[in-house]
């Protein structure tokens, strides 16, 4: 029988990848001769949002700019956002232990992000959790992304789990409602930027630790 599984956002649920983002995206802003738009330590829930987000967010603080200029400018963020992936990421504490007892428990783990697979893929590997995961579906690998269903299904079936024994943790409106949408279980962390908000999203479990997620996953899929 297909193994219980359990699928993982990536930005904002197993690493903070905050502060290479908004890097990435103040790279973008110089470059116009804009100066660095974004701040750290404020706008680091923007930054988990993706790299749209960020570039709107920037721009909207600055006249004469728009849709067109972040159009123009996401390539740009991506480039340079390839070529220092990691310098300020890290696995939230405690990702990779609950990872590995849900792994000793038997469970298939795997990844679904909208971020594009290839930076997915290298930022995991250069973190060196990749091959803990069995599956990672990245924002271009299929030609839906989340919220739509297809892509936690694939995540599921990718790593040899059955879909309708699965549960997505995430951290945003987005992974709720992939779930919603897969007719599965969502658990959202708090423990990053914006937790009110999180819980206003009103999940089947939230979680303010991953010493916390055993439990959950045991009591939502067995």
């Amino acid at each position: 029988m297909s193994k219980r599984t359990v699928i993982f956002d990536l930005d904002g649920t197993l690493a903070d990848t905050s502060g290479d983002l908004i890097a990435a995206a103040n790279t973008c802003f110089r470059g116009l001769g804009l100066g660095d738009l974004l701040d750290p330590a404020t706008d680091a829930a923007t930054a988990l949002r993706g790299g749209r987000a960020m570039l709107t967010l920037g721009f909207s603080r600055v006249e004469g700019f728009g849709k067109a200029q972040v159009d123009a400018q996401y390539p740009v963020l991506l480039a340079a956002y390839a070529e220092d992936i990691d310098t300020h990421t890290v696995m939230y504490p405690g990702a990779m232990d609950a990872v590995a007892r849900l792994l000793s428990a038997d469970y298939a783990v795997g990844i679904a992000t909208n971020k594009p697979e290839g930076l997915a893929e290298t930022l995991m590997t250069s973190l060196g959790v990749r091959d803990a995961f069995a599956s990672l579906i990245g924002a271009d690998t299929l030609p839906v992304r989340k919220p739509d269903p297809e892509h936690h299904f694939e995540a599921v079936r990718r790593a040899g789990g059955n879909p309708k024994r699965s549960l997505l943790v995430g951290d945003t409106a987005t992974d709720r409602d992939t779930s919603r949408n897969a007719g599965v279980p969502s658990v959202l962390v708090t423990f990053g930027p914006g937790r009110d908000d999180v819980l206003a999203l009103d999940p089947e479990a939230t979680i303010d630790s991953y010493e916390d997620l055993d439990a959950v996953v045991t009591r939502l899929i067995g």
